[in-house]
């Protein structure tokens, strides 16, 4: 069979094959796409072959992209009988591939059945029969929505709309910690509040989750001023990659939201996920252009499995199955694609991992803004005041007094000898990516890290946890019985709202008389941080942070003297550097040391100067777009 295969397309699969990462493999889906239109028929040999090779799961998949959009007879030979294969990623890939593909009659059975399934795969077979013009309109929304025109424009300054769809967003941040409702929430609070105070910019508006039980009043959107906005979401609260299916009433809440609101003048969104994409669908279609923050995930995440060796070009079809890894990418690259302005995060190789993740390339003018991410410094530096005032015996108001005694209560539950030792505190949500469990199990394991201090988790729904919140809790469980985890020095407190985490923070680094030593720490065993907020925050307070030596941290915390950056993938190197810190935070020179972390945080992420370098994108993004909208 060889001798038959066409040598263009063999020369191309050989290349996907061959290629330098997996992250370039994928990229040599159209390169492929291009020569098997030109090879007609005559490809079909070769892709066969490379998608019946389950030892390059990574190069069946690239076939089966190419196959479907390389002409209907090639898609009807190779891809049409994937929609049944056994073999999940073959199947899921092919329906998604199809919606490149003519129409072709003899998969409408199959791609109805899948819809029925649900899922993931029901999700991408309702959006290829939608892009074959299957299906109908969104629900309630036959009439098509006009895009809106600048003429309404308020001239007192740009509406911005901001999108994360994964959370319970208020302006109280009283779900901080819960679900899904991560540091994400708290910057887009603290941003829009800034945002407003600049005088580009009359109204913004932050869209999140709404659930059919909620029975918050809608707010008006129309008057100046930071607005949360509800896109209503069917059914349970559902875990972030388990919403792709609700893309359909996603973007109908969104159309809603957005045309209640007009005009909009600019959406920001952040990341390839339902929500992006949808509201991507919903910008295009009402004249809205759209800002990018664009962060390498998964590229990130493939790169590192792939240079360790836990994923492998055998092994990847079902890593990309259960994380969605290569829809995930290419979603990424078109919300890039489509939008009018790129934003991206420092890092310590910036240009490189533009250039070998992303697959920018800066010099040739492919260079994103770069804006960090701030924080408000208010809520902390009133926290440092009135928990020294407290220590002080004065009375202080009510919100700190509050927050004070419920920490005091946790810390009485340690026995009297424990209560002499610091605290390493870490805050966020209870997920696999945040590596609570991970920093219980190394703290526990290792006897010096657990003799030297206690160790306080603020995050999650204790009472009514998510799936993600309760595999996390059974792992702490299983190394850290909950009944006696406060006689060993654990204390799990649950979400908490931004002003009393503000609080504990400041109490961690001071002490609270008789029941923690002062000198503690903040430690971030997540397995990735684009940026940090928590992070920042902890260095605010004055706090040693211990933080992932890859991502953001790198730019801002400096090893060995605000911090420290290790593989917290580990739990040895996690727990010895929990040890280190403490060590840090005890030293004689303690306290220039954190006011070198404050002034680092201070003069480089506040959220003004993170509001004011937005608002000068937003303008220029809106400002270009104006000629093609008028």
């Amino acid at each position: 069979m060889t001798s038959t295969l066409p040598a263009p397309t063999r020369a191309r699969l050989d290349a996907v094959r061959y290629a330098s990462s997996f992250l370039e493999a994928i990229d040599l889906i159209d390169p492929l796409v291009d020569v098997v239109r030109v090879d007609g028929d005559a490809a079909i040999y070769a892709l066969r072959d490379a998608i019946d090779d389950d030892t390059d799961q990574l190069t069946a998949i690239v076939a089966v992209h190419a196959a479907a959009a390389g002409g209907a007879a090639v898609a009807a030979a190779l891809v049409v009988p994937l929609l049944t294969s056994p073999v999940p990623y073959l199947r899921e890939h092919a329906v998604w591939a199809l919606c490149r593909c003519p129409v072709l009659p003899e998969a409408f059975a199959a791609l109805r059945l899948t819809t029925e399934e649900g899922g993931f795969v029901g999700m991408l077979a309702e959006a290829t029969l939608e892009a074959w013009g299957l299906v109908g309109p969104d629900v309630d929304d036959a009439a098509a929505l006009p895009a809106v025109p600048l003429r309404d424009r308020d001239p007192s300054g740009l509406t911005v709309a901001q999108l994360f769809l994964h959370a319970d967003i208020d302006g109280g941040l009283l779900h901080a910690g819960k679900g899904d409702t991560g540091g994400i929430a708290t910057l887009l609070v603290q941003l829009g509040d800034s945002l407003v105070d600049d005088p580009r910019i009359a109204r913004v508006l932050t869209l999140s989750r709404r659930h059919d039980d909620d029975e918050r009043r809608p707010e008006d959107p129309l008057s100046p001023g930071h607005h949360y906005l509800g896109v209503p979401l069917p059914g349970p609260v559902r875990p972030a990659a388990d919403t792709w299916p609700l893309r359909r009433p996603v973007r109908q809440g969104l159309r809603r939201a957005l045309s209640a609101a007009a005009p909009v003048d600019v959406l920001h969104l952040r990341m390839a996920d339902v929500g992006s994409w949808a509201a991507a669908e919903v910008a295009r279609e009402m004249g809205i252009p759209t800002v990018l923050t664009l962060a390498p995930d998964p590229h990130a995440l493939i790169a590192a499995r792939e240079a360790s060796g836990l994923l492998t070009r055998a092994t990847f079809g079902s890593a990309d199955h259960a994380e969605h890894l290569v829809f995930r990418v290419l979603l990424l690259r078109d919300l890039a694609a489509s939008a009018a302005g790129l934003v991206v995060f420092p890092r310590p190789q910036l240009e490189r991992d533009l250039r070998d993740l992303l697959h920018l390339d800066p010099a040739a003018g492919d260079r994103p803004v770069v804006v960090p991410e701030g924080i408000d410094f208010a809520p902390i530096d009133r926290a440092a005041r009135e928990v020294a005032a407290a220590a002080r015996g004065a009375e202080v108001p009510a919100p700190a007094r509050h927050a004070l005694a419920e920490l005091d209560l946790l810390l009485s539950t340690l026995p009297p000898a424990r209560r002499e030792l610091p605290l390493a505190i870490t805050v966020g949500r209870l997920h696999r990516v945040k590596g609570m469990a991970t920093l219980v199990e190394a703290w526990a394991s290792n006897p010096t890290c657990a003799e030297r201090c206690n160790l306080l988790v603020v995050g999650g729904d204790l009472a009514d946890p998510s799936d993600d919140e309760a595999e996390q809790l059974a792992r702490i469980d299983a190394s850290v019985p909950r009944p006696g985890a406060a006689e060993r020095g654990l204390l799990l407190a649950g979400h908490r709202p931004n002003g009393v985490v503000a609080t504990w923070l400041a109490a961690v680094r001071l002490g609270r008389f008789g029941l923690s030593a002062p000198g503690g720490v903040y430690v971030s065993a997540s397995l990735k941080e684009e940026f940090g907020i928590a992070i920042l925050e902890a260095m605010a307070s004055g706090l040693v942070v211990v933080a992932p030596g890859g991502g953001g941290p790198a730019t801002y915390v400096e090893n060995g003297v605000t911090g420290l950056l290790v593989d917290t993938t580990s739990a040895d190197v996690l727990a010895d550097a929990v040890v280190a810190a403490l060590g840090l935070a005890a030293a004689p020179d303690a306290a220039a040391r954190a006011h070198q972390a404050r002034a680092v945080v201070t003069d480089q992420f506040s959220i003004a100067k993170m509001a004011s370098s937005l608002a000068t994108v937003y303008s220029e993004v809106t400002r270009d777009a104006a000629p093609h909208q008028s």
